[in-house]
């Protein structure tokens, strides 16, 4: 590296869980999940969620990295919602 510097630690993403307005679980991953909420909500974001908005976070999981977040994205889309749901209850606990 020019400079003798060390490289820029890589951002964490996350992963997130949404509720949509019509109950249903929608599982994404961001770097920045309050902005992506956002474009959710203003319809820009996943096709999923257009018009089932409003939505809200249940729940969010730091990942170290990008492959890491889209290994645990996978890993939480293949649980049944019962799964799921008791993974946001976790949350809580």
């Amino acid at each position: 590296m020019v400079g003798g510097g060390t490289a820029p630690a890589e951002q964490p993403y996350w992963v997130y869980i949404l509720r949509c307005r019509d109950g249903t679980l929608y599982t994404g991953m961001a770097k920045d999940v309050a902005r992506r909420l956002d474009a959710h909500n203003r319809g820009k974001g996943a096709k999923y969620t257009r018009g089932r908005g409003p939505v809200e976070v249940v729940y969010q999981e730091r990942c170290s990295s990008k492959p890491a977040a889209l290994r645990r994205e996978s890993a939480i889309k293949k649980l049944s919602r019962a799964e799921k749901l008791a993974l946001i209850a976790r949350r809580f606990q």
